[in-house]
Parts: structure tokens; sequence; C-alpha cells
């Protein structure tokens, strides 16, 4: 197999979109805005073929359930038991590399699992596409409503059609003053909606919305929303932490926040962490990754396996493998209505 040139692939780079709070014709983005995450090596472990039971005595002293009353699991590899700290930590020296070992093979377990796909757009009931451009999140009601209804017209209870400044799903009338949209914003945070806490948090970090800069206040509200789930907010929080941004430089816990986006569906998290992997050559790696975030639409991982198929990097069965798993996933969105939006404007572009 051919040396691997990370310049051959580096053109396909990816921005990460901060968000998009979309609550009037005029969109506002901002971003947590690069064109490359770096995202610190995962530690690369052998499969362990052989999986022993969890043993039912201290793996130290040898005592039993009966006789320690209870025991507990190592909480890194779950394979041994001990009875107490104390045993735990004289045990350790001769655990250390076996449990550091599982333990790695438990993260990667987690972290290479298909996540589950998006929900329904609300009106439609067809999967909500991964592209952002795709979707709008709606204030009002605190929505996510596909680009083809969110396009489509609005008609009232008798089919008679109203006003188009109003929510698809609410008929609430579209707000237009900042007053309006940040009072919006304030009920939805106080009912516990993650989009709209992260955009609170996102106007704290960047001092908008008539808002001053506080990035202590910013931080907090990006780990509540992503507490929530809002993967969005765990990407966000590790950029922070990978360029010093309000918080100390912390190669560690950006890792964590990214992998956590990641595991939770995030397309580009998951794309730039199999970048990430193909510049340090772990290539099984990284194709794993690209697997994933084709199989969730993101287009960039399938262009990515097909130059590394082209090239030798990967496999022909590879490449099929993702181009049918990417068609499957564009047979779950597509719809007319969403066709005729994508048409009308790029802004509604689902794919």
């Amino acid at each position: 197999m051919p040396s691997f040139d990370w310049k051959q692939f580096s053109s396909s780079r990816t921005n990460i979109d901060r968000r998009r709070r979309i609550t009037s014709n005029n969109k506002r983005q901002g971003s947590c805005n690069q064109t490359y995450i770096y995202l610190p090596t995962v530690i690369n472990t052998m499969s362990m073929n052989d999986k022993t039971d969890i043993v039912s005595s201290c793996a130290n002293c040898g005592k039993g359930e009966e006789e320690s009353g209870n025991l507990k699991k190592c909480g890194a590899c779950k394979m041994v038991k001990y009875c107490s700290t104390n045993c735990q930590q004289a045990h350790r020296p001769q655990h250390k590399k076996e449990c550091r070992k599982r333990a790695a093979e438990l993260h990667d377990e987690k972290l290479f699992k298909q996540p589950p796909p998006a929900e329904d757009c609300p009106i439609c009931f067809v999967r909500l596409p991964t592209l952002d451009t795709g979707w709008r999140y709606k204030s009002c009601c605190g929505k996510v409503i596909c680009s083809g209804c969110y396009h489509a017209p609005v008609y009232d209870n008798q089919g008679n059609e109203v006003d188009k400044h109003k929510c698809p799903f609410c008929r609430t009338p579209t707000p237009y003053t900042d007053e309006e949209i940040n009072e919006r914003t304030r009920k939805r945070v106080e009912a516990n909606d993650a989009y709209a806490i992260y955009d609170l948090g996102c106007d704290y970090r960047d001092g908008e919305s008539g808002l001053r800069q506080d990035h202590t206040k910013a931080l907090e509200l990006l780990h509540r929303a992503a507490k929530l789930g809002y993967t969005n907010a765990s990407v966000c929080i590790g950029y922070a932490y990978d360029n010093g941004r309000g918080v100390e430089f912390d190669s560690k816990k950006s890792t964590y926040y990214y992998e956590l986006a990641a595991m939770r569906g995030n397309v580009i998290a998951r794309h730039n962490l199999g970048n990430n992997e193909a510049r340090e050559g772990n290539i099984d790696r990284a194709l794993k990754h690209y697997m994933i975030s084709a199989r969730d639409g993101y287009a960039d991982s399938l262009e990515t396996i097909q130059r590394l198929y082209s090239n030798g990097f990967a496999t022909k069965d590879d490449y099929t493998k993702a181009l049918i798993s990417y068609q499957e996933y564009l047979g779950e969105i597509k719809s007319p209505q969403r066709d005729e939006a994508a048409a009308f404007t790029e802004d509604y572009r689902y794919y």
C-alpha cells in the first residue's frame, strides 16, 4: 500500500456552523467558525477477542461476595471487582495495563456505534435532513421544521391560505424586532429548550443581541444545552477548550466534547474525527468515522472515502458500502415538497 499523504485529502475541510436562529425571513448565522478542528488522537488498541466474565471475588485479596459484603467493579474496564478502595489501589500496578486496554476497547465500542437517526419533521413526518439549510428552528413553538414545510404555503383549518409570515406549525406571527426575538428566546430558555439555551449562550459568548460578552455565562449555558442533548453545544464547548476561548486550553476536555457530539449524531464532529485519524495515519479508524457520517448524510465523508479508494487507501467494498448507505439516507429524507423548496433557493438545499 502506498504511503499516506494527507495533502491529497486536506481540501475536504469542514466549517462548524455554530447556529442558525431563524425566527423570520431574515437569517442570523454565527459560528464556532474554523476550517478545521484538530482533535487529539484517540488511543488505538487491538480488539479483545476473548471477553472474560466479571469475577465474583475481589481481584486483590480474593474475598467473595459473602465475605466482603459488597464488591464493586473497576470503573474503567468493568472486568474485575474489589472489596475496598485499598484493595483496588494495591492491585493497580498489576491491573493497570489490561485495564487501560479494555477501557479503550469499551470507549471505541461506544465511539464507533452508528447514532440513532434524526427525528422527523413534525409537519410532514419525514426524517429531518442533516444539512443545516434543510431545516429551520422556530422560537415561537420550539419546533424544528424541514425546509420544505417552511417554504410551503400555510393554510388555516378551512383550507384557506394564510399570511406567509406565520409559523407553519403553530401559526404564530413571525417577529421582526430584536426585542421580540429576545423575548421569545427567553421564554424558550425558561421552558428548558436546548436550542434556545444554546442560542443564548452564543449571544453571551459573542456579545450579540444587545448582551454584554460574558464567557463564563456563555459556557454555563452551553453546558446546560449539551446536557439536554444539543450536539452543536458540545462542539462549541470542545472548540472553546481546543482554542482557549474563555477557558484554559485543555486538549482532553476538547476531545471529550467533540467525541460526545459525534456519538450523539453530529456529522461535522464525526467527519473531523476522521480527518484527525487520517492525519495520524490511522486509516482504518478514519474510515470508520467517515462511514458513520456518510450514513447520516454527510456528503464530504462520502467524497473523502471515494478519494481514499482512488488512491489505494480504501477498498472498492468500502466505497460501495458508503455509497449504498448514503443513498439509503437520501431515500429517508427526500420529498417532492423539499425538492420544490431547494429549487426555489439554495438556502433550502437539503442534501
